[in-house]
């Protein structure tokens, strides 16, 4: 249902060198950069594994509202991975990996915050 989505970061550089580590493990990266002529001068980048899905721009203000984005895991092991990457690219953790049977069995899923204070969610909804 969701073709892509974007969000607005403080700082460019920052969250995109949080990204580039965080999404390795789930085969993704920075597949694309929208040239500066066509946004008014302000950096667009979008990740995804085979195509841009996942957008961060920056903006005229400070983002203000947090967001929350989870990311599909391919197996148990990337959720693992996300997470340590995550935490080594300078994330705060929000939720270690594991199990979460409140939403359904077979849910294993890690949280951390990004530079901007987003909650940033891997998921595999495989059994294990």
């Amino acid at each position: 249902m969701i073709d892509h989505l974007g969000i607005t970061v403080a700082d460019f550089e920052a969250s995109k060198a949080f990204y580039d580590e965080a999404m390795a493990p789930l085969g993704a990266s920075l597949l694309y950069m929208v040239p500066l002529e066509y946004t008014g001068g302000a950096k667009v980048g979008g990740y995804g594994r085979d195509r841009p899905v996942f957008w961060l721009s920056t903006g005229k203000d400070r983002p203000r509202d947090h967001q929350h984005v989870a990311f599909t895991a391919r197996s148990r092991g990337e959720v693992d991975a996300f997470h340590a990457a995550a935490l080594a690219a300078g994330g705060k953790d929000n939720g270690e990996p594991g199990l979460r049977p409140h939403y359904h069995p077979n849910y294993y899923g890690a949280f951390v915050f990004d530079p901007d204070g987003n909650n940033v969610e891997a998921v595999c909804h495989d059994p294990e």
